[in-house]
Formats: structure tokens, sequence, C-alpha cells
């Protein structure tokens, strides 16, 4: 909305009160700025959660912000802003430091050693970070009626579930419960933030770029930006959330999409376990069962994943099933974990899958050097993908190796092609003792 419309629709708000009151959210005198048209949508909605932003330079910051204190006036009211680190937390122009602009010389008290703003009603905004995984358990016994996420890409899904169980009031308090959050695209949880605010269309979403922030001096953030590799611009400029941002083993480019395989070949199911059903506030690992076939012609076919979260009955239910679908001519193989743990779940699946050729292989080197191998025939274009449903995990987790939240796939792949790709043993030779 440029100035002229904003300032036109301000003037309509002023002349008809029943919008203003429909239209206008609610401020407080600490809120010293006047929000944006998109600002104040954010700020109008009682939902219990919320996303703003997508561009750089739409405003995030001080919406949150501006929403944290909507309530401060209200006896008894708790808000906490949170950034990963307290070094982003403590930047110039940061969370920290936008509160000091707009809070010092009020009545609001700042206590360092608690990075708390306290306010004469008694209700309180406090800063923290969210950096190790164990830092969420500071807030264990917290209770808060806004929680703010700045950057929210830059979080574990874990943590920022986890942080709904602080949300919370007392019975007779008139405050909505809100969970409020900003980003751009990028960063280590780029998947889990668009599955869930942009995908699932469950939860308000309001998209704010450049254009929607009169107090931004757009040509020069644009001229900036410029000087950006295309991806990173295109995420922080436009707020594409369709750009993926690259790993350093694979690229997507490099796996062909095929309707079929020969059908002759030899092949492999290698299994990478895990026994943990999804639970709220968590984001356990996956059991994969990834087949993959190799043609005469030293091509390799990934020809299905199993994928699932489930207990250790289910995933071995799940295992015994997909051997039945393979059939005897395909090898089994699985990841032997370190230990006499490790070895007592290949000895259980030796006796579940008699009559199938299955084998434990432990886990040796890392993950990555495990996977250079496929990585260098994917890139000669030697690995092709089979058409199924399972493609667009498959592809979004590969290429954000090693840096993405799951690698549970890679393993499959790496795995099953380092059992496809081994050499022949070299024939021995008899020799006379005469030559």
């Amino acid at each position: 909305m440029s100035n002229t419309a904003a300032a036109h629709w301000q003037s309509v708000i002023e002349r008809r009160p029943e919008l203003k009151k429909l239209l206008q959210p609610r401020l407080t005198k600490y809120i010293t700025h006047t929000p944006t048209p998109k600002q104040a949508a954010f700020l109008l909605l009682s939902c219990r959660e919320a996303f703003y932003g997508g561009a750089a330079g739409g405003g995030k910051s001080d919406a949150l912000l501006a929403a944290a204190l909507q309530y401060v006036d209200v006896p008894g009211y708790a808000s906490i802003l949170f950034r990963r680190t307290h070094t982003d937390l403590a930047l110039p122009g940061a969370l920290m430091d936008r509160a000091h602009e707009w809070l010092a010389g009020t009545d609001a008290h700042w206590s360092e050693k608690s990075k708390t703003w306290d306010f004469p009603s008694g209700a309180t905004l406090t800063f923290g970070y969210l950096d190790g995984p164990r830092d969420k358990d500071r807030y264990q016994s917290a209770e808060f009626q806004y929680i703010g996420f700045d950057e929210l890409t830059h979080f574990r899904e874990t943590d920022y579930r986890y942080l709904f169980s602080r949300l919370r009031r007392l019975k007779d308090v008139d405050i909505p419960l809100r969970m409020r959050a900003a980003s751009n695209p990028g960063g280590i949880g780029h998947e889990w933030v668009k599955q869930r605010f942009i995908t699932e269309h469950k939860r308000p979403f309001i998209p704010a770029r450049l254009d929607d922030n009169q107090y931004i001096d757009r040509e020069e953030y644009e001229a900036s930006l410029a000087e950006l590799d295309p991806m990173t611009r295109a995420q922080l400029l436009a707020g594409d959330w369709d750009v993926i941002a690259g790993g350093e083993m694979f690229k997507r480019e490099w796996f062909e999409i095929v309707q079929a395989a020969p059908v002759s070949m030899k092949t492999v199911r290698f299994w990478d376990l895990a026994a943990t059903a999804p639970r709220p506030g968590t984001d356990p690992d996956y059991t994969v069962g990834l087949k993959m076939g190799r043609a005469a012609d030293g091509t390799y076919y990934v020809l299905d994943i199993q994928r699932i979260r489930q207990t250790a009955g289910g995933v071995k239910a799940l295992i015994k099933q997909t051997a039945a679908m393979d059939g005897i001519g395909t090898l089994i193989r699985m990841e032997q974990e370190g230990g006499g743990s490790g070895k007592i779940v290949v000895a259980d699946f030796v006796k579940e899958l008699a009559g199938y050729a299955f084998k434990g292989i432990p886990s040796g080197a890392g993950k990555d050097i495990r996977a250079m191998p496929v990585a260098s025939q994917a890139e000669a274009g030697n690995v092709k993908l089979v058409q199924g449903p399972w493609l667009s995990a498959f592809l979004d987790e590969v290429a954000l190796f090693p840096q993405g939240a799951h690698d549970d796939q890679v393993d499959g792949l790496s795995g099953a092609f380092n059992q496809l790709a081994v050499p022949p043993a070299p024939k021995q030779v008899m020799r006379s003792w005469d030559g």
C-alpha cells in the first residue's frame, strides 16, 4: 500500500468510528511508531499462532516487538521474545536494541541481569535465546501469554513447538494467548517453517516486503541486496520460499527422474533404523528403507523409498512387509550401530527375515564420508530416480545434506550404493613352480 493510499484509508477510518474499532489494533503508549498496514493486520490477530514476513525489510522485528507490548498495561501479563543466540539479540538494531529505543525514558524498568523490562502494571517483557538443545529447559516452569520468535528459520522445530507448553494464563485473565513468529526464507529451519506456515495454509501468514515498510530507504536497501548471490537475493528481496539452499555434497539437478528402470538388475534395500513415534514438540528421525538397482551399464536407479516414524514394533512390521513385496531376489542390508545393542538388533532381524539375503553392515566412517562415492556418481549423471511419491522428500533432503534437519534417506542412499558398487574380489591365478 502506497503512502497516499495509507493516508486515504486512515482518513476513512477516522470518519467511521465503528471501522476504527474493528480495524485499528490495540496499542499502548509504549509502541512508539505507527504500524504499517501489514503490521496493523498482524497486530489485529487474536488467534493462537501467526507468522509475519517473508522478505527482508518488511518490518518483522517491529511487528513482533509491538505485538509483545500490546498488553503490558494489564497486570500479570508476561511476554518473551526469542532469537537463536544471545549475540543475535544484542546486535545493533536487533530486538533488545530496538526495545531500548522504544522504552528508554518511559516508566518501564530494565533489568540487565534478567534481560527483562518491568512495567508499572506488573507486566514483563523478557528476551531469551535457544542456542543449544537444552536451552529450552530454562523455561520449564515459566508462564507467558505472548511468545515471539524473530528469524524463526534459525530455530529447531522441536524448540519452537516445545514453547507452546509455556503458553498459558489464569482462568479469569482476559488476554489472548499468542505464539507469533517472523522470518525470511533460508536457514536450518527453512523446510519446517515453509511446511507449517506456507504450504499447509492452516495458520495466518502476513507476507511483508520492502514496499510494505515506509520507514526504510528502499533504494539503498535494494542496492545492498543486489550484491548477494541469486538464491539469497530471491529469498530476501522477493521472500521466495521455493528457493532451497544447497548443501555441500548433492545438487537436485544431478538426479534424472525416469519412468522405469531396466528389468534385470541386481537390487538391494538398505535400512537405516529409527524407532521413535512422533509426539508434539518433537522431530524424531525416520526409519528409511531405500531400494536401489545397478544396471549392466553401471547406472544406478533408486527404485523405492519406505520412510516412517514409528515404534520398534511398527518398524519391524514394515521391514518384514517390504521384504515380502521386494521378494527374495533383493538383498536386504541394515546399518548396524556400534556396541552390543547394534549386534542384538541385527541378530533379531536375522531371525525375523529368515529366507531372505539379510546382513547387518557396521556403520564405520562418518555419514558424509560414506556419501562421497554416491555423490560422485550422481554428479556424473549415473544415479537416476524412478518416478514415485517419495521423490520430493528425497530431493529436499539430499539437497540440504549435511546441513538439513534429517539425513536418514542419504544414509539409505549411500548404504545401498556402497553395497552395489563393491568391486568383485580378484580371481586367484594358479601358477606352477616351474613358471
